[in-house]
């Protein structure tokens, strides 16, 4: 069983920064590349960011680039979202994603998390 836990999230100003966290955990799943999705209200979820086994290589929507920062940790199993000058557009559900695929960018991903809220108020 696959299990991915974010925390992390919460109410913030427009400018501030914020630092998601996902602790991937399973057996017989290697976790190739994770990423972080969002979904906000009445639009479709959207890959934000991704992160290839050993932080080899790095992807980023276009509206993050430059202010967030994916990063995993030696042993793989947690994924971090750095989230520096938040705007107001920012706002939406962030889950935690893995997939044992090694397709690159990721467009899919097998397991996700339940999510947390991010706020940005202007």
């Amino acid at each position: 069983q696959v299990q991915l836990v974010e925390s992390g999230g919460g109410l913030v100003q427009a400018g501030d920064s914020l630092r998601l966290s996902c602790a991937y955990s399973g057996r017989n799943f290697f976790a190739t590349n994770m990423g972080w999705l969002r979904q906000a209200p009445g639009k479709e979820r959207e890959i934000v960011a991704a992160s290839s086994w050993g932080g080899l290589h790095a992807y980023y929507a276009d509206s993050v680039k430059g202010r967030f920062a994916i990063s995993r940790d030696g042993a793989q199993t947690i994924v971090s979202l750095q989230m520096n000058n938040l705007k107001p557009e920012d706002t939406a559900v962030y889950y935690c994603a893995a997939t044992a695929n090694s397709r690159w960018p990721p467009v899919t991903f097998e397991y996700s998390g339940q999510g947390t809220q991010v706020t940005v108020s202007s």
